[in-house]
């Protein structure tokens, strides 16, 4: 997909030391959007600043010191198989198309 001259939103469920966040940003950035985002629901605070220095906004719910594991801000953060992501996907196509044709 092309982004270039788009916004590109980096999203992740949440962000502990920021290595593998760093590389998906640079990453976009090459492809050159006009405006990179980092949206997470959790991360630390001194992660997230360091990571304002490649994108350019960051979103972000918490900023605990001292986070622990991100699994701590889930109630149920188990590994989804492949199929139950193809389930939830289709769900949403299914949930997207209803909209179309019955807009709220």
């Amino acid at each position: 997909m092309e982004i270039k001259e788009h916004t590109a939103v980096v999203v992740d469920d949440g962000i502990a030391t920021g290595a593998t966040m760093r590389v998906a940003l640079r990453a976009m950035r090459s492809r050159g959007p006009s405006h990179l985002v980092v949206a997470v629901p959790v991360a630390p605070p001194d992660t997230l600043a360091e990571l304002s220095k490649t994108a350019d906004e960051t979103l972000c719910l918490e900023t605990p010191i001292g986070l622990g594991a991100i699994g701590f801000y889930y109630r149920d953060f188990h590994q989804m198989t492949d199929a139950e992501v193809t389930k939830l996907l289709a769900r949403s196509a299914v949930a997207q198309q209803r909209h179309k044709i019955n807009p709220e």
